[in-house]
């Protein structure tokens, strides 16, 4: 009787390494990722804290509301602070990006590549990810991250409106992503997202705080170059109802008066 146990506990040992060890479905795994991070269901809002350090030159911090309806591949983002910049927003609406100067009281057309307030963060960086249609993977590996267990994925573009050709993710065992670094075409690296911790809404995930680097901006500073990096804080998430007058050029307006 012990050696039958036995041999059923081995057995299902190496069916448990066995199905750890198979590779999973890639483009589903970038299918998770994107579900965890989206709100197609629901609207969603946020107050953002970006902090952008540039070497030699100081801090400034920027804060932000952001209002999300992934549904409709619509958001809106409008500056709080500080005062100087207070009611300068983007609005996301149909396939334009439009940013909205209050105090010249004029709208002019940008794009989700550009850089946020000047920051080294995308304006892409605060709305739905879209990784599994964006993307195909091109290589795989398993890699420990800190104590993060994770799958380094190396994806290619298959669209030329993405911020980034060439993408490498570092996704945990709960299908989150940890890291990213963008790269050229011609594989020089452009930037470094780090995202080491993250905050449950619903049923959904949203950073908690994101460190982003940019690995060719930067200051000789001492004789060392220290690179720009910007820190991203979230709060006060919520998946409370939005007006369908928010997402329009018309609320913009009336917020930055």
């Amino acid at each position: 009787m012990k050696k039958r146990i036995l041999l059923v506990a081995c057995a299902a040992l190496a069916l448990c390494h066995s199905l750890w060890a198979a590779e999973p479905n890639f483009q589903d795994m970038l299918r998770r990722v994107d579900f965890l991070v989206s709100f197609e269901s629901t609207d969603f809002s946020a107050e953002y804290t970006i902090v952008q350090d540039k070497p030699g030159s100081g801090r400034t911090t920027t804060v932000a509301a952001i209002f999300r309806r992934d549904k409709a591949k619509t958001f809106l983002i409008l500056v709080i602070d500080p005062p100087a910049d207070k009611g300068k927003g983007y609005l996301k609406i149909d396939d334009g990006l439009w940013f909205y100067d209050a105090s010249s009281r004029k709208f002019s057309f940008t794009d989700a590549k550009e850089r946020f307030q000047n920051s080294n963060a995308r304006n892409s960086d605060f709305t739905h990810s879209n990784f599994s249609g964006d993307y195909r993977v091109k290589a795989a590996k398993k890699e420990m991250l800190g104590k993060f267990d994770c799958w380094v994925l190396d994806l290619e573009a298959v669209t030329a409106e993405v911020p980034v050709p060439v993408v490498k993710l570092w996704i945990d065992a709960d299908n989150l992503v940890r890291k990213s670094v963008d790269f050229s075409l011609s594989g020089q690296i452009l930037r470094t997202t780090a995202i080491p911790s993250y905050q449950k809404v619903g049923n959904r995930f949203v950073p908690m705080s994101m460190v982003i680097v940019d690995n060719l901006r930067g200051k000789t500073v001492d004789g060392k170059f220290i690179n720009e990096q910007t820190r991203i804080s979230v709060a006060k998430p919520s998946l409370d109802p939005l007006p369908d007058a928010l997402f329009t050029k018309a609320w913009l307006e009336k917020m930055g008066r």
